[in-house]
């Protein structure tokens, strides 16, 4: 009886043996495959592997890129391959630590530089910023392309003054060239937190060499800076030093670009602890040293650059404040349109309440349908906003200069003057429409631009008066993001492409 339980034992035991013998066999082979494909098993660590000259020439190239990739990103690997059992504690933890390390590597990209940033150590698509070739010095000097405004529009207007500024507003060409006859700038930011500058001010490039026929044509000078490291939302001049340019952004941080001196100065990021992404920021023209600013968390914030404690947050609205605008003339004035489909006035004049309580005196508000995307003041007390109600209400205050601190102007005064249907359905891939005043136009007419989606920039004046359907054949996207020069009658349009439009 004995004999016979140790011989099916030393039977059970051989083929253990076998089985285990089998699956080593079996796993050195899988960890050997591994090693040749690049899946993180060094070959050097397994027996019998294939020489280095039996492997192919292309991973021999490639092993460097996918190697800085896994310096940058980290990725998931098997645990089958690495030995580890399934369900195991220490294969929890491995998929843990992996997880982690893939969310803190996605956060550091995002991550807010801080400090000042020297624009000749910054360099983007691979070129690198050189200050004697800088040419922003001294700066101060329906359906898919079917027109709704046309030239019979023109012909039939009766008022003859509206007819000429029509004429005059539609006269006016998709720039192909490079010369203006005073110098042209033009600012624009992208979602990368990117700033791009185009010098207009150059021959055409029609134009070649006299006498050359063989010249090369001139290259448009565009030159960009990594200024933030998410969207910039919104930028402006400094309004006593053309010089400074203040942007913003979604990383949460406001900064200061000398362009004489190439020099990036963060003036504003939120206090420690906060990530508050900026949808505006506004400086005012009778305070240079105060910034305002709008967060998509629904607050609105005052600062005084000089006073690093000088900061005053108010809660205005539970969802998001898409924009704001601060009247030219009277700043304590400030317009806020917001997804809750308001558009507030409020009177920085008159701020009220304790904690989170405290907010400057609100003086109307108007509701929309549907969610309101900018609230934006012209020079004599007008405001346009733009909603996804699919309209551009128009809101005029004539005795906006006698409104006492904290007065309430009534239901019946916020009702919009004019109502202008406008297709706003921009969806998830072109950015938000919004109606810009140009700051001082020279025959004293306000009028603003808005990108259409049929791949034009429409022009109204402030009584809702279409002047103008600026296209080009050129524009295969919608320029959805469009400015008025706050002089000349120049209007540049941004695509989501990345194309830059200039009608002047």
């Amino acid at each position: 009886m004995t004999d016979g339980v140790k011989t099916e034992t030393n039977e059970y035991e051989l083929q253990r043996q076998a089985n285990i013998a089998k699956n080593q066999a079996l796993l050195k082979e899988l960890k050997l495959n591994a090693a040749k494909q690049g899946l993180g098993i060094s070959a050097k660590s397994v027996t019998n592997a294939q020489p280095k000259s039996k492997l192919s020439k292309s991973h021999k190239k490639k092993a460097p890129a996918k190697k800085a990739v896994e310096e940058n990103i980290p990725r998931r690997t098997s645990s089958r391959l690495a030995g580890l059992t399934a369900d195991s504690e220490v294969a929890k933890r491995k998929a843990e630590e992996e997880h982690a390390a893939i969310q803190e590597a996605a956060k550091a990209k995002r991550q807010r530089v801080s400090g000042t940033l020297d624009l000749t150590d910054i360099v983007v698509a691979g070129k690198q910023w050189d200050k004697s070739e800088n040419f922003l010095v001294d700066v101060s000097r329906g359906k898919r392309f079917e027109r709704t405004f046309t030239e019979k529009d023109v012909r039939e207007t009766t008022d003859v003054d509206l007819r000429d500024l029509r004429e005059k507003m539609s006269g006016l060409g998709l720039y192909e060239g490079f010369e203006p006859n005073n110098k042209a700038l033009i600012f624009a930011g992208d979602k990368m937190g990117n700033l791009g500058i185009f010098d207009a001010s150059q021959s055409s490039p029609e134009e070649k060499l006299e006498g050359d026929d063989e010249a090369e044509e001139p290259e448009p000078a565009i030159t960009a800076f990594k200024l933030h490291s998410r969207t910039i939302s919104a930028f402006q001049f400094d309004p006593t030093n053309s010089n400074f340019l203040y942007s913003a952004s979604y990383d949460s941080s406001i900064r200061k670009l000398d362009l004489a001196k190439g020099i990036a100065v963060e003036v504003y990021a939120p206090p420690q602890g906060r990530d508050d992404p900026l949808s505006g920021a506004e400086i005012a023209s009778t305070d240079p040293h105060t910034l305002y600013f709008s967060t998509l968390e629904g607050q609105f914030g005052r600062y005084d650059m000089r006073d690093s404690k000088s900061l005053d947050i108010y809660q205005l609205s539970e969802k998001k404040i898409g924009g704001f605008s601060l009247h030219p003339r009277l700043p304590h004035l400030v317009a806020t349109a917001s997804l809750d489909r308001t558009l507030k006035i409020w009177d920085l004049r008159k701020v009220t309440g304790k904690g989170d309580e405290r907010a400057p005196a609100l003086l109307g508000e108007h509701h929309s349908s549907l969610s309101v995307s900018c609230a934006l003041w012209n020079q004599h007390g007008g405001l346009a906003t733009t909603s996804y109600d699919n309209t551009i209400k128009i809101y005029d205050f004539p005795n906006v200069d006698s409104w006492a601190p904290g007065q309430e102007i009534g239901e019946a005064a916020m009702e919009p003057a004019v109502e202008v249907p406008h297709n706003n359905q921009t969806g998830r891939w072109v950015t938000i429409l919004r109606a810009q005043w140009q700051q001082s136009p020279q025959n004293g007419v306000d009028r603003f631009c808005i990108g259409n989606m049929n791949r034009f920039v429409d022009i109204y004046t402030a009584k809702g008066e279409q002047l103008a359907q600026l296209g080009g054949e050129a524009i295969t996207a919608v320029p959805a993001v469009a400015q008025f020069h706050p002089t000349q009658d120049w209007v540049a349009g941004g695509t989501a492409s990345g194309k830059l439009c200039l009608w002047m």
